[in-house]
C-alpha cells in the first residue's frame, strides 16, 4: 500500500497508541483535517451490548447544541390540514399521497421523513423501501408526531438519530472540521451523555468499550475512558 504524502503527514502528528482527552482529540482532528472540503467529524462508540436482543438495541435521538453543519433535507407526510405547519417550520417537501407515490417509484432524495400518526397506516406499507434506507419514521425517534412543526425545527437545528449496528457500534456525525473546538466538544459530550443515558438495564459488564473520533479522511483517535467517568 502506497502511503500518500498527506497520510504520512497525519501519521507523523498522531500517536495511535495514545488515548486522547476529548479536547486534545478535537484539536488534533482540526490540525490533521486538511482535505479540500470541510470534513465531517465523526464519533464511533463500541458498546458492550448484544444488538440482536431487542432489549439491548440502543437507539435514540439527540439534539446537538451546535448542529452537525449538514443541511438536512426533510420530507413531511401529512394530510392537507396539517401540511401548513410543516411548511412554515421549513420542511423541504410536504405532502401525502403524491409523495407516497413518488417513494413507491423509488424517489428518496431526503435525509429524514417525519410523519403524522394518521398517515402511518399508509406509509407503513412502504417499509420494505424505506426500512433499508433508514428513512422509516418511528415514534421513538420523534419522527412520528402530531407536532410536525416542532419536529421539523428540531431536525433542522441538529437533532440526529442513532442506533447500534450489528457489531455493537454506534456512529454519528457530530460536526464539521470548520467548527470551533468548543462547539465540537459540546456536541461530543452531548452525544456521549445521551448514549450513556440509554444503557439497557440488561446490559452486563462494560457498557462503553471504546470511543473513537475521526474526520472523513483523517485518522481515528482513541478517547480515554476517563472522559466517560465525569460526565
Amino acid at each position: 500500500m502506497k502511503v500518500t504524502k498527506r497520510r504520512k503527514d497525519i501519521n507523523s502528528k498522531v500517536d495511535f497508541k495514545k488515548e486522547y482527552s476529548i479536547s486534545e482529540a478535537v484539536l488534533k482532528l482540526k490540525e490533521t483535517s486538511k482535505a479540500k472540503f470541510n470534513e465531517s467529524i465523526d464519533i464511533a462508540m463500541k458498546l458492550g451490548v448484544d444488538p440482536r436482543q431487542a432489549d439491548q438495541l440502543v437507539r435514540g435521538t439527540v439534539a446537538l447544541p451546535h448542529g452537525t453543519g449538514k443541511t438536512v433535507r426533510v420530507l413531511v407526510i401529512a394530510k392537507p390540514e396539517k401540511q401548513e405547519d410543516a411548511r412554515t417550520a421549513g420542511a423541504d417537501h410536504v405532502g401525502f399521497e403524491d409523495y407516497l407515490n413518488k417513494i413507491k417509484e423509488g424517489w428518496a432524495d431526503v435525509d429524514v421523513i417525519i410523519a403524522a400518526p394518521d398517515t402511518m397506516s399508509e406509509l407503513g406499507k412502504l417499509g420494505k423501501v424505506l426500512g433499508p434506507k433508514g428513512l422509516m419514521p418511528n415514534p421513538k425517534s420523534g419522527t412520528v408526531t402530531n407536532d410536525l412543526g416542532k419536529a421539523v425545527a428540531e431536525v433542522k437545528a441538529g437533532r440526529i438519530e442513532f442506533r447500534v449496528e450489528k457489531a455493537g457500534i454506534v456512529h454519528a456525525c457530530i460536526g464539521k472540521a470548520s467548527f470551533e473546538p468548543n462547539q465540537l466538544e459540546d456536541n461530543i459530550h452531548t452525544f456521549i451523555n445521551q448514549v450513556l443515558k440509554l444503557k439497557p438495564a440488561t446490559s452486563k459488564g462494560q457498557y462503553v468499550k471504546s470511543v473513537t473520533l475521526s474526520s472523513t479522511m483523517g485518522p481515528g483517535l482513541a478517547i480515554s475512558r476517563n472522559e466517560l467517568a465525569h460526565h
